[in-house]
């Protein structure tokens, strides 16, 4: 997969938090199920919750905001980072930073590209909150004098990828938020980030009523669908030739545990090159092998998927599994917690 750059022109890191430009082919399979009609019920009972219940903290509803004061000091994997007071011009280098800054009501002054033809790199969940804001699109070189013209009072670093050296650049035009040590580059979890950033801008009460909305959510599917207790579910990729899962801290691969689902036993003892996700040997796709498994591709790269020759020994495709293509509605998908996971439509087309 792409190797992480600093700078969009050389490619947005594959192993992002939220990844390379995806569109999403969907296998599932329900092995305890005996009756392949209810099999296949129950897969499609899954996907559907998936499509149709907004993954939104609040869903970017509005919630009164409590003034918070400085200093306010961070302690992360560089350092120390101290903020005189709550900030309010904010560029966001991270790739999907900007959807947190937008529901806690802090529009980026910049926002860092990621992927997708949309206004102002901000996808259509979020659009209605850029309000009458119209953040600077970071492409190409990340030039520092682009950002020190900005005149930011915050650089959020978090899922950035920039380095130490990057880091202490920035550091003299603005304090630069990152993610805490015990974290991956890409790996800080949403509410971990939601909170940190509810700070920095002085809303942090603000933060907890998202982060709660979403743990409430997740909470009620999970209620709603008791039977996936216990069940396995595995992101799986495949990009460019190379075919892996998401594992870890991965937001991907949380997404599923958060609603009950639990990676293979094979899935979570990988581990790779960034900590969230881990290539396989194109011999031996077995780790893939779960009750629920959800290939995230390209709508190019299905050709290549179907006819990869392993994927036909995953007892998802023997054992009467179905393979659906599947096509983004990511306007369904309000993500308040810093998670870009755009909903699945209801029209699937067999693979």
């Amino acid at each position: 997969m792409p190797s992480r750059g600093f700078s969009v022109g050389r490619g947005i890191p594959a192993n992002a938090p939220d990844g390379p430009p995806r569109r999403k082919n969907v296998t599932s399979r329900a092995s305890d199920l005996a009756n392949s009609a209810e099999a296949a019920w129950s897969r499609r009972r899954v996907l559907a919750c998936l499509g149709a219940w907004p993954l939104a903290a609040g869903a970017f509803g509005a919630v009164p905001a409590i003034a918070e004061t400085g200093p306010l000091r961070f302690t992360h994997t560089f350092g120390e980072t101290v903020l005189p007071g709550p900030a309010r011009r904010v560029v966001s280098l991270g790739y999907t930073t900007h959807d947190a800054l937008l529901a806690l009501g802090v529009p980026p002054v910049a926002v860092r590209y990621w992927f997708g033809d949309f206004s102002y790199g901000v996808w259509p969940w979020a659009q209605p909150y850029l309000g009458d804001a119209r953040p600077f699109v970071l492409t190409g070189e990340v030039a520092m004098e682009r950002v020190a013209a900005l005149k930011p009072d915050l650089i959020v670093g978090i899922g950035s990828g920039i380095s130490r050296a990057e880091y202490q650049v920035l550091s003299h035009i603005a304090p630069v938020l990152m993610h805490e040590d015990a974290d991956t580059s890409y790996g800080m979890p949403w509410d971990v980030m939601t909170r940190t950033l509810g700070r920095a801008l002085g809303k942090s009460a603000q933060a907890e009523i998202l982060v709660s909305g979403v743990r409430e959510k997740f909470s009620a599917a999970r209620a709603r669908h008791p039977d996936w207790a216990g069940k396995t579910a595995v992101p799986a990729y495949h990009w460019g030739g190379e075919t892996g899962a998401f594992v870890g801290a991965d937001s991907r691969a949380r997404f599923f545990i958060e609603l009950g689902f639990q990676p293979t036993p094979a899935v979570a003892n990988l581990s790779g090159p960034s900590g969230f996700y881990a290539p396989l040997s194109p011999e031996d796709l077995s780790p893939l092998d779960a009750d629920i498994l959800v290939w995230i591709s390209s709508y190019g790269a299905v050709p290549d998927l179907v006819a990869l020759p392993m994927r036909r020994t995953l007892r998802a495709h023997i054992e009467g599994g179905r393979s659906w293509q599947a096509r983004l509605s990511p306007v369904r998908c309000r993500s308040a917690a810093c998670c870009r996971f755009p909903s699945f439509s209801k029209s699937w087309k067999p693979i």
